[in-house]
């Protein structure tokens, strides 16, 4: 999953790589122009957002239907909470940053993990989703409840993730695959004992696909954090956000989202 999530900031691509999509987002003429005007808004009332639409369950069309997704809804009731339209501008991962150096958007919301690279150029929001490395297995496999019992395993890993060099310095024999899916298909043939991955993958298919026959066995202690990203400079929109997103934990709203999606509150 994590190629937003763990690959290196994209920042740099030219902009001529640029291939935006508009897409209707809730954004209307009727929006107020006074509204947010002291956040500096590319337009007067309306936040606009990028991302990718092809990120399921964080932002996709389920058919030739809407968008829709986790970071979605959030960035819409973000929105809402700020009393500003919100238009979605999707975009594919590797412009997205330079059309927000460009200002063709306020925000990005697409599980932008916040890492000291990327906070050098560009402000973010509190997190709105943290996540850790899990080790999948079997329900009925009691072998496995630590990183140190992947010694002398076989993990099924993709050879350019950073979870294969997880699992190898963990001792782990690594049988290659393409994904995630590759994966859990040789996890449950038994040709392997585990897989490594992302928590927020495996909840979203175990969500999906329940009963799945797997279990976590184990996760890192240390935390991947995802929230929406600013261009530098944008203190006060980052703040209002910041503001509407305790707003949105302190009701519930964003467990309610979280566990719709991932059957489990991955906000905090």
């Amino acid at each position: 999953m994590p190629r937003r999530r763990l690959t290196v900031l994209a920042a740099t691509l030219g902009l001529s790589a640029l291939a935006l999509t508009a897409c209707s987002g809730g954004a209307t003429s009727s929006a107020d122009p006074a509204a947010g005007a002291d956040y500096g808004l590319v337009s007067g009332g309306t936040l606009t957002v990028a991302t990718e639409g092809t990120y399921r369950p964080f932002s996709y069309h389920e058919g030739a239907g809407d968008l829709t997704g986790f970071d979605v809804e959030i960035a819409k009731a973000v929105a809402d909470k700020l009393g500003l339209e919100v238009k979605f501008q999707e975009t594919q991962w590797d412009a997205i940053f330079a059309g927000l150096d460009a200002g063709r958007f306020d925000v990005i919301a697409n599980q932008v993990s916040i890492n000291p690279e990327r906070q050098e150029k560009y402000t973010f929001s509190a997190p709105y989703t943290v996540s850790r490395g899990v080790i999948v297995t079997p329900e009925d496999d009691s072998s496995i409840s630590s990183f140190a019992d992947l010694s002398g395993k076989t993990t099924a890993q993709s050879l350019t993730s950073n979870w294969y060099e997880l699992a190898t310095s963990s001792g782990a024999q690594v049988e290659a695959v393409e994904g995630w899916a590759q994966a859990v298909a040789l996890l449950k043939q038994g040709r392997v004992d585990a897989t490594v991955n992302d928590q927020l993958t495996y909840l979203d298919y175990e969500k999906t696909n329940s009963p799945t026959g797997l279990k976590i066995a184990a996760e890192t202690e240390d935390t991947s954090e995802s929230a929406f990203a600013f261009k530098k400079g944008q203190d006060k929109l980052a703040e209002a956000v910041d503001g509407a997103l305790e707003e949105l934990r302190a009701d519930g709203t964003l467990t309610q989202i979280s566990e719709k999606y991932f059957g489990a509150d991955v906000t905090q």
